[in-house]
């Protein structure tokens, strides 16, 4: 490309001998005269007005176009749509199934706000669609395409602007607008809006690695959102009494699925296990002596996913611990009551052929939404009516934030807690800080007897 920094310019002056009134911008770059025509005098000031700005900013101009070099890169620039695409195979074999999937969920959030008022645009539950089924993932993960689908990809493909728009602040605060909202319109939980920004954020960093954004546009635009630092709300923590109650009330529920689950929630309450955790567990990691306190040691998860975004094709992926390496094992004592509780599970129930504890009839990996609905149920025989209202233990996750919650307030260091955990330890004590209680009095005392010794 053969660049020039010497530019002219000359006044606009309408064409007359056109049918219809058209006006014409002129320049000349390194000695060649340029001309563009435009319907309105308005559209020729604002074209003569980039030029001019251009050339005070110092750019240089192609000769062969007569383009400064920021309007040349954005007439050759691809476009958001086409960017995503790419963005999207080249992050799916390094990410797990649920990163995927909140990766796919975002980009379709944004890419539709990033659109120009082309006529012909397909409904906003089409578009979503034509998104997350076929045009972020990969083209062995689609389904048939439909006629619908392929129109609306082909009105994206034409209509998204080109990444370069999002230099323009407008642009970026439409697509953060789009990223706080939820599909019913109302407004996104804050926890929600950060997931998806960070996506967002994350993509736009790699546009700006290949050099196809100058810099971060997101660094400049600032969208006040609630914050959220992550706490537990108390009012979710059970204590010990009410954590047995719903273990016995939990072995009620459904004809056998019930008595199988009951082992896995009480990993959640007694060992703080993450519920994946807990469906990954096999006999192999479990020590479990005839009294005392036994071991866990985790090793693999299996996190549920859309099948669209598993590795496997099916509904769970086997995976190493979260925020680990792959063949990072966690350490998890266990109480002499767990331990009793899994003996009990191993004689009743046995294992899965692959030594998993929990199953389904088939050996599957149980569903997230078939232990929520024996959750729910065993809440309604365990708990008062007041407390079925309330936040009380409303997930089978919450388990597991009542065990560390138990943790820390019992006085175990928290590094100890930590590691029981799987967690670091500023997260952990940020997340759990309103869940700690009667620590001060005890931290007094202590100080005290250190003064007194």
């Amino acid at each position: 490309m053969t660049t020039s920094y010497s530019a002219t310019f000359w006044e606009i002056r309408r064409n007359k001998s056109s049918k219809k009134p058209s006006y014409e911008v002129r320049w000349k770059v390194g000695g060649r005269e340029k001309s563009k025509s435009f319907g309105t005098k308005a559209l020729a000031d604002n074209w003569l007005s980039d030029l001019r700005q251009a050339a005070k900013r110092g750019e240089a101009f192609d000769v062969e176009t007569g383009l400064p070099e920021s309007m040349l890169k954005a007439k050759n620039a691809r476009t958001w749509y086409a960017f995503a695409v790419a963005y999207v195979e080249t992050r799916w074999p390094h990410s797990a199934a649920k990163s995927r999937e909140g990766m796919t969920d975002a980009l379709s959030n944004v890419t539709p706000v990033l659109t120009t008022d082309r006529p012909g645009r397909p409904d906003d539950e089409t578009l979503r669609r034509a998104l997350r089924d076929f045009a972020f993932v990969p083209a062995d993960r689609r389904p048939p395409r439909t006629p619908e689908i392929a129109g609306a990809l082909r009105w994206l493909e034409a209509a998204s602007l080109p990444i370069t728009a999002l230099e323009d602040a407008k642009h970026t605060r439409a697509a953060l607008e789009a990223l706080a909202l939820l599909l019913d319109g109302s407004a996104a939980a804050a926890s929600t809006f950060r997931r998806k920004k960070a996506v967002f954020h994350h993509a736009l960093e790699y546009a700006v690695e290949l050099e196809e954004l100058s810099a971060n546009p997101l660094d400049r635009v600032k969208l006040r959102r609630p914050k959220s630092n992550g706490e537990i709300d108390r009012r979710v923590v059970v204590n010990p009494a009410q954590a047995r109650e719903l273990l016995v009330a939990v072995t009620y529920c459904g004809r056998t699925r019930g008595a199988m689950l009951m082992a896995m929630f009480a990993c959640m309450y007694f060992g703080g296990l993450r519920p994946a955790e807990a469906a990954g567990l096999r006999e192999k990691d479990c020590h479990l002596p005839a009294s005392g306190w036994g071991l866990l040691t985790l090793e693999k998860t299996a996190p549920q996913s859309n099948k669209r975004f598993t590795d496997s094709g099916k509904a769970h992926d086997e995976r190493g611990l979260k925020h680990r390496d792959a063949k990072t094992t966690r350490p998890v004592p266990i109480p002499p009551e767990l331990v009793a509780i899994l003996r009990a599970h191993l004689d009743t129930h046995g294992t899965a052929k692959d030594g998993r504890l929990f199953r389904t009839r088939t050996g599957g990996v149980i569903s997230g939404s078939a232990y929520a609905k024996i959750w729910k149920e065993a809440r309604t025989y365990a708990l008062t009516l007041d407390q079925v209202a309330s936040p009380l233990a409303g997930r089978p996750y919450d388990l597991r934030h009542a065990a560390v919650s138990l943790w820390l307030n019992a006085g175990v260091h928290a590094p100890e807690a930590a590691e029981r955990a799987g967690h670091g330890v500023d997260v952990m004590l940020r997340v759990y800080a309103k869940c700690i209680d009667g620590q001060r009095e005890v931290a007094n005392q202590r100080i005290m007897d250190a003064l007194a010794a």
